[in-house]
This record gives structure tokens, C-alpha cells and sequence, in this order.
């Protein structure tokens, strides 16, 4: 009987199958005729549920013959039905294109799809883009490993990224130009910087989840601000869609670091954020009571764990004419380092460095990022729109530093465990901040024959350093023990207060005129801008010493805590007598004039810039400088043409010339000096802006709906590039420092090549560049004067890269998306060149970074009701920042470490620790 049931239920298998077949198609958007990715398809009688993958690809397996009904809907797209059948074999694929579902109320047309925020949008953009740009989404933000929006630019081609002291991405590097070469805006529009020195925006401050978008602008034209040799980088915020939407998450997590290690903290709040000397008066004679001690009070902890989390609502109103979105961004980490530095001199004649001590660092930093984003946006009816745009941005930075180092000198014996130690230990916290505010207005006329934009723009950036305290001891190691024993002789403490703010007001207005010729359109465009901003910056600080009687007594056994300390302060009016306390002033006057001509083979758009330029300074505190007040007042033209030709609906060339300046940073130009940690640095008030001619062709294709194949050539020729070198000092010789200058002409070209492609539920990102700049510098090298026997010091012209630039840059991110099941996973790594990190003053001992591969990941599982949960992890692989000197001095290999190899000399090693987040999202659309 069990054998005939068998049979039976063979028989039965055999015939349902014998009829069974399988469909496939594909789902598109009927305008682009791009792909739609996460549609869902219904298959009726009986129900069965799938999704397109990454290629818009759908498919049903084990169908019966007959007639099928299969519907397709997609969120902002009207849903499609279609009866076919099905036969035995041989069906036919099928194709639906779905239409965008736009609601049209009175005379507002509101477009519910968001495309900006998806990868098909993003390519849409790339593709119709006038300018030459790669654009990341905000979907593809959303599922990356990265939290703040450096960090993101680093997946761009082309871009690398300079890491700060806890290795997350810091500043941006377009195309082997420096982070001066480039500038940042917040939708549209130029935001300044809180940086007390420089022009460039540390993009750390921005968390990454507040951005619709981030656009990188490669070339300009001539409606954009024309200070942009490198590059720009556009940051597109969160929208109001035509729906009402929340988004938010909440995530925690760890560092590796911290689980090897303990965190080093301080005591913060009772830290004045000014000093005496701005509370007290200019005569006023402080004592240590004017300090907080809990600068100085140290506490060794495991931290806990972090924390971060955002949320987002938008909604509109009023039958749609008013948009409003609300959004926010919390992050609280514990980040930090493990830093060896090998302090090194050139002596004599002799052509390398030789170590002279070692300094081992642990930096401890609690990193509190807060954003703040809010737009109202109101359609009068479809030819007038007014929006309002604010943003804020903060970065509270509470810092640790630990350092002990070790002199090579007479006492040093790695054999028996002896040595001269020195204790460092400072206490920083670093508050930086920058709102923006712009009121826009979009207007149009003569049946959108004449359109009118215009921008009234309040920005304000802040540096506050309150407080930096340092504190350093002698130590000693005798067979292999370690003690701390009394304060160094020389200002062993030191408090010190910098602040700066910037305050910007503009104004932009931009007016452009169609006009049809037959089927082609030419549109002329006309508009300008006008800046005025205004820096202040203050620099403080007071030393203190114990007294005579107390200036040996020793740690542990005198004094058990820094806190104990009795300390006299040696400056009691505080050093304000420095070239960082200044106003600065730069007013910015530009206007241009451009065309856009289009026809169905070709886009051509010129056209020229004038920018006028009053930059000027005021030293509060002049000491003798030669130029205590100066200005400088300058006139650029900047032409600039691009030209779009159109091989075919996908496949496009892309050339463009156009002509862009550097301008100096405050500091840079203000005369004086400042004495850092390592080294002196000083201002060039005679420091002139750079000029550049920058050419760029790409090929452009665009095969799919997030697809596409860039490859592309550029090549940049800058005059006067300014570069950062070390000098002698004109009368004392000896005395070295750290300055601007420029310096001739530099020369920048390269390629790159960015492709994407996706095979339904697997998706490849992959990029290239190859770079390769050259620039002449002075160096110094040392010889024996063959007359008097004496050593003499001789200039030589050295040519090397420009300051920062990798020959090769790459990534490689291979992404997996099951949209029915709600997977989405992505492994990312970037791999950065080599590069110069710092350029000596000496000839063939600049400092490079080694080259590093960076690895990541992510992976997130949606689940029904809008909920899904993620996995962030950074730094995989523990990848450390390795400088080095390309040759070695033969006194090296006596050290007992293992510093040279293949003929290069260590001289830095970071280490950062891997990082792991966990959290869970909650969408409502």
C-alpha cells in the first residue's frame, strides 16, 4: 500500500510539473527608462510575492500553464496589472514601466519622489549634471559603514580623506590637491570655517545622517564660486517629500581600544571659557586659584558604551504648498589612539635623520556630535516658492593626551632597562561649531521664459579652546622600572585659551532667459554675489612653575596627585602678545555672465566670472611686526566652457576648461609667530592667492538604473601653489620655522574610472585614480667648505609631489541586496598611496605616509512596520598611519627597535583600534 501511495504521489509530482514553467521580466521607470530597484511584484492565483533586485530583474519559478495576473507597484509610482499567459516554454520576458504618481493641487505640482536620495536618482543627477560631479545618495549613506560625512567622501573617486588624531576622516583631498584647494557647501551654499587657522571645513563636524545627498563637485562654471582648484563638496540636506515621513535610529557600540586598554579622562566642567585676563582686566595679576584643578585631575576608566541616534520628521501642509522638515543627530564616542613618534634631527653633513627620541602617546577622546537641520518651504503656486533654510552644526571634543619619552642618550641602555623619561600629559577640550541660515526665493516669469533665484545667507563658525592645560615631569627608568620624579625645569605647566569666530553675510542672485530656437534651447544667465566677513581670533596663555623651594620635590612621595601641587604663575597677566589675536576682515564682490545651449546632440555651456577680493588684517597686540595692519586687493577674470556631447541616450562625452583661484587664510598672512608643540610656525604677509587652468574629459555611460562607467582624464597648472615648508630665519639661523610661501608653477594631472554594476542581488563599486603632480621647493643640504673645513649650508631645488597628493587611489565595495527578505550588506575598503605628510627643511627627508588599505562593513535586516536593525564596523583591519623617511643614517640601526626597513626610516606609527556599532531604524512613510 505504502509503495502504490509513492507511485501515486510521483505520478501526481510529475504532471503539476510537466505544466510548470517560470517567468522572468523587468521593472523600469517609463521617463528614464531606468531600472527600479525593491519594486514589488504579486503574482495572483495562487499568491505569490517578490522584488526586483539591484538590476530591476524579477522571476517566478514552478508556474502553471495558463492565464497569470501580475501586478507591480513601487512606492511614488502608480501601480501596474497585467494579464498574460503562460506557457509551456519559451515566454516571453516582460517588460512594465511604471509612471511617477505626482498629485497635482491648484496651481503647485508636488513631486512625491524623492529620486535625489536614491542611487537611481543620484545617476540621473551625475548624467544631466552640468558640471562634472560624483554624487553618493542618502540611500547609500543610510546602509554604509560611515557616520559622518568625511568619512563618505573618502568612497568618492578621487578623494582621500586626512584622518585626525583618533582616525576618523577629518578633511578632504580632491585629486591630489590639498584640503586648501577646496571648499564646502551646505545646499548651495558657501559655509566658513571654524578652524583657527585655515579656510577648509573639518567635515567631521557633519553627522552623516542628516544628508539627502553629498554632491562633489570636480569642475565649476561660472554661476559657482570660483575658489575651487580641487573641487567642491555639496552637502544636501533632508527634504519635506509629499508624504508624511519619520525617520529615526538609535544605535551603541564599542571600541576595540578601549577593551585592550583603559580611557584616560579628565574633569571638564568647571573649565571658564575665558581667562583671567578677559574676566579680570588686562592688570590683572592671576594666581593658581584662577584654574580649575580638575584639568589636571586624571581618572582611568573603561567608558561606556556609545551612543547615537537621530531622528527625522517631515510632513506638508496646506494642500501641499507648505513643506517642513525637522531633524536632528546625536552622536556621543569614545575614540582614541596609540601613537609611537620618533623625534629626529639631521646633524652635520650627514644626508638622513637620525632618531633622537622617542615619544609614546595614548590619546583618549570623547567626541559629542550634535546636528541640528530644519527647512520651511511655501509654493505660492507653480511660479513662486520661498524656502528657509537653517542649520547647526557642534563638535565638542574632550581630549586626553599621555605621553612618556625616551631620549637616546648616554643614559639609555635598552639592554638594561635604562633611561631618561619625560611625562606629558595634556587636557584639551575643543568645542567647534557653525550655523547657517538662508532665506531663498525662486520665482518665474513670461511662461518660465525668465527665472529669478535669490539667497539672503547668515553664517557663523566658532573655535573655543578653553583652558589647554599641559603638564610635564621628569622620569627615570632604572631595569625596567618606571617612576615619575619632580617638574620639568622650563614652564612645566601651562594653560593657554584660543577662540576665534567667523560671521558671514551674503547676498546671491541669479537670473536666466530662455530662449527656443526650433527644437534647440539657449538659456542666458547672469547674476553675482556679495560677502562680508569678519574673524576675530584670541590667543592667551599663562605659565606657572613651583617656587624655588618647592621645584624638587618629587611625585608619590611630596605630592600623590597633580591637584596637590602648589604653582606660582610666572606671566600673571597672561601672554596675549601673539599673532593669533587679531580681527581680520574679507569682502567679496562677483559677478557673472554665461550661456546654456542645447540641442539633441550637444550641451554647451561658457561663460566668465569676475571675483574682486579686499582681505585685510588688524593685530591687536602688535610686537614689532613690520606689518602690523595689511590688506591685500586683487581682480580675478575666471572663464571657464563646458561641452556635453551625447554619443547616445546613455552614453555621453564630457569636457570642460575653467580657470579658479586659492586665496591665503587669515593666518597665513598675519605677520608673527606661534610656538607649537614640535615646531615654530609663522605668517607670510606677502603670501599671493593661486591661479590654476584646469581641463577635464570624461566618458560618461549610464547602462541601468544605478549603474554606470566613468572614465575620465584631468589636468591642472597652478601658478603660484602655496605650500607650507620649513625656513631659517633670516638674522638667527638657528632658528627654524614652519611658513607658507609659493612657489613657482605646479603641475597636477591624472585619470580615473568609476564603475558600478549590479547582477540582481549582488552590486560592485569600484574606483580608481591615478595621480601625478610635480612642484619645485627649496631644500637645505650640507657640505664641508673646502676652503675653511667648515660646515656650510647650501639651497638646492628639489622637485617632489605636491603636499598631501597620492599617486593611487582606490575602492572596492561589494554589496549584497534581498530586498524581499530585507537584506541589504556592503564591504568597503579604500586604499590610499602614499603621500607626503610633512616637508622638511632638509633635502630628501620629507615624511611620508605609508600607503593603507582601510576595510568596513555593514549589513541591516528590515523587518515589517518599518523597523530593521544594523551592524556598523570600521577599521577591520586595524590598518595603522605609518610615517617614514625614504633612506636611513647608519646611527639608526643602533636603536633597539626595529625602525629601518627596505631602506626606510619609521618615524610615526598611529594605531586606531576597530570600532563596532549595533543598532535598530524605524521608517514611517
Amino acid at each position: 500500500m505504502n509503495k502504490l501511495l509513492q507511485i501515486l504521489f510521483f505520478l501526481v509530482f510529475c504532471a503539476g510539473t510537466a505544466n510548470a514553467t517560470k517567468i522572468k521580466g523587468h521593472v523600469y521607470d517609463k521617463q528614464t527608462g531606468e531600472a527600479i530597484v525593491g519594486a514589488t511584484v504579486v503574482l495572483e492565483n495562487p499568491r505569490r510575492v517578490t522584488n526586483t533586485g539591484l538590476d530591476g530583474t524579477f522571476e517566478f519559478k514552478g508556474i502553471s500553464t495558463g492565464t497569470a495576473k501580475i501586478s507591480v507597484s513601487y512606492i511614488t509610482y502608480k501601480t501596474i496589472t497585467k494579464t498574460i499567459t503562460v506557457a509551456k516554454e519559451d515566454n516571453d520576458h516582460l517588460k512594465f514601466y511604471m509612471e511617477s504618481d505626482s498629485k497635482s493641487l491648484d496651481d503647485v505640482t508636488i513631486q512625491t519622489n524623492a529620486v535625489a536620495s536614491t542611487d537611481q536618482g543620484a545617476r540621473r543627477l551625475e548624467k544631466n549634471s552640468t558640471q562634472i560631479m560624483n554624487i553618493v545618495s542618502g540611500k547609500a549613506i543610510e546602509i554604509s559603514p560611515d557616520l559622518t560625512v568625511a568619512n563618505i567622501t573618502q568612497r568618492v573617486s578621487g578623494v582621500s580623506i586626512e584622518r585626525n588624531s583618533n582616525g576618523d576622516g577629518q578633511y578632504a583631498i580632491l585629486r591630489g590637491m590639498d584640503k586648501r584647494y577646496n571648499y564646502t557647501l551646505v545646499n548651495g551654499v558657501k559655509i566658513p570655517s571654524p578652524d583657527n587657522k585655515y579656510r577648509y571645513v573639518p567635515l567631521d563636524l557633519f553627522p552623516a545622517d542628516l544628508l539627502d545627498r553629498l554632491e562633489v563637485y570636480k569642475t565649476l562654471t561660472p554661476n559657482l564660486e570660483g575658489d575651487a582648484i580641487g573641487g567642491a563638496i555639496n552637502m544636501v540636506m533632508k527634504n519635506a517629500p509629499g508624504k508624511f515621513q519619520v525617520n529615526a535610529n538609535v544605535s551603541t557600540g564599542y571600541s576595540q581600544l578601549f577593551i585592550d586598554r583603559k580611557f584616560a579622562s579628565y574633569d571638564a566642567s568647571a573649565i571658564q571659557y575665558k581667562s583671567p585676563y578677559e574676566l579680570n582686566g588686562k592688570n590683572y595679576n592671576a594666581t593658581q586659584n584662577d584654574f580649575t584643578k580638575g584639568t589636571l585631575d586624571y581618572k582611568y576608566k573603561s567608558p561606556a558604551p556609545n551612543l547615537i541616534g537621530s531622528l527625522s520628521v517631515s510632513q506638508r501642509f496646506l494642500e501641499n504648498k507648505l513643506g517642513v522638515v525637522l531633524a536632528g543627530s546625536y552622536q556621543n564616542t569614545y575614540r582614541g589612539s596609540n601613537s609611537t613618534f620618533y623625534n629626529n634631527a639631521v646633524a652635520g653633513t650627514d644626508a638622513y635623520a637620525v632618531i633622537t627620541s622617542k615619544s609614546y602617546r595614548e590619546f583618549s577622546e570623547q567626541q559629542q556630535r550634535t546636528g541640528l537641520h530644519g527647512k520651511v518651504d511655501y509654493s505660492f503656486n507653480r511660479n513662486h516658492q520661498l524656502s528657509l533654510y537653517n542649520v547647526y552644526v557642534n563638535l565638542k571634543n574632550q581630549q586626553l593626551r599621555d605621553a612618556v619619552s625616551t631620549t637616546y642618550n648616554g643614559v639609555y641602555n635598552p639592554t638594561a632597562g635604562n633611561a631618561e623619561l619625560v611625562y606629558d600629559t595634556r587636557s584639551r577640550l575643543t568645542e567647534q561649531q557653525i550655523y547657517n541660515s538662508t532665506l531663498h526665493g525662486d520665482h518665474k516669469f513670461f511662461d518660465d521664459k525668465f527665472k529669478v533665484q535669490w539667497s539672503a545667507v547668515y553664517s557663523s563658525a566658532k573655535n573655543d579652546v578653553p583652558e589647554n592645560t599641559s603638564i610635564s615631569l621628569n622620569g627615570i627608568e632604572q631595569n625596567f622600572q618606571r617612576t615619575r620624579t619632580s617638574l620639568v625645569n622650563t614652564n612645566p605647566v601651562t594653560r593657554r585659551w584660543e577662540r576665534n569666530t567667523d560671521e558671514d553675510m551674503a547676498g546671491y542672485l541669479d537670473l536666466t532667459y530662455r530662449f527656443t530656437l526650433g527644437e534647440n534651447k539657449l538659456d542666458i544667465m547672469a547674476g553675482g554675489l556679495y560677502r562680508d566677513k569678519q574673524r576675530s581670533s584670541f590667543f592667551n596663555n599663562y605659565n606657572l612653575a613651583p617656587s624655588a623651594a618647592d621645584a624638587k620635590k618629587l611625585y608619590g612621595v611630596d605630592f600623590q596627585s597633580y591637584t596637590d601641587l602648589n604653582l606660582v604663575v610666572s606671566n600673571p597677566t597672561g601672554a596675549v602678545a601673539n599673532s593669533l589675536t587679531y580681527d581680520a576682515s574679507e569682502k567679496i564682490a562677483a559677478g557673472y555672465g554665461m550661456f546654456k545651449y542645447s540641442s539633441a546632440k550637444l550641451e554647451l555651456i561658457g561663460g566668465a566670472r569676475v571675483e574682486h577680493t579686499n582681505q585685510g588684517y588688524n593685530l591687536l597686540f602688535p610686537a614689532g611686526e613690520t606689518y602690523p595692519k595689511g590688506n591685500q586687493v586683487y581682480t580675478d577674470v575666471l572663464p571657464s566652457l563646458t561641452a556635453k556631447y551625447f554619443l547616445s541616450d546613455k552614453a555621453q562625452l564630457h569636457a570642460s576648461y575653467y580657470k579658479a583661484l586659492n586665496r591665503p587664510g587669515f593666518y597665513e598672512i598675519v605677520p608673527g609667530k606661534v610656538v607649537n608643540e614640535e615646531f615654530q610656525e609663522r605668517g607670510n604677509p606677502n603670501l599671493q592667492r593661486a591661479l590654476a587652468d584646469n581641463f577635464d574629459l570624461r566618458y560618461e555611460l549610464f547602462p541601468g538604473a544605478s549603474e554606470q562607467l566613468l572614465i575620465g582624464t584631468f589636468y591642472k597648472r597652478i601658478k603660484n601653489p602655496i605650500e607650507y615648508t620649513f625656513q631659517a630665519d633670516a638674522v638667527r639661523g638657528q632658528d627654524i620655522y614652519y611658513t607658507p610661501g609659493n612657489f613657482g608653477t605646479a603641475n597636477n594631472y591624472g585619470a580615473e574610472v568609476d564603475y558600478i554594476k549590479y547582477f540582481s542581488k549582488i552590486g560592485v563599486k569600484a574606483n580608481y585614480t591615478y595621480t601625478h603632480s610635480r612642484i619645485v621647493t627649496p631644500k637645505t643640504t650640507r657640505t664641508i667648505n673646502p676652503a675653511t673645513g667648515d660646515i656650510q649650508a647650501l639651497s638646492v631645488d628639489q622637485e617632489r609631489p605636491l603636499y598631501g597628493q597620492s599617486e593611487h587611489i582606490a575602492n572596492l565595495s561589494v554589496l549584497f541586496k534581498d530586498t524581499k527578505k530585507g537584506w541589504d550588506a556592503q564591504l568597503a575598503a579604500a586604499y590610499t598611496g602614499s603621500r607626503i605628510n610633512t616637508v622638511s627643511q632638509f633635502l630628501n627627508n620629507d615624511l611620508w605616509q605609508k600607503g593603507f588599505v582601510q576595510m568596513d562593513a555593514s549589513v541591516e535586516k528590515r523587518f515589517k512596520g518599518g523597523i530593521s536593525v544594523f551592524v556598523k564596523a570600521n577599521n577591520i583591519l586595524n590598518t595603522p598611519a605609518k610615517l617614514f623617511i625614504k633612506g636611513t643614517n647608519p646611527e639608526n640601526n643602533k636603536i633597539n627597535e626595529d625602525l629601518v626597513k627596505d631602506g626606510n626610516t619609521l618615524i610615526r606609527s598611529d594605531y586606531y583600534g576597530q570600532n563596532y556599532l549595533v543598532g535598530f531604524r524605524y521608517k514611517f512613510n
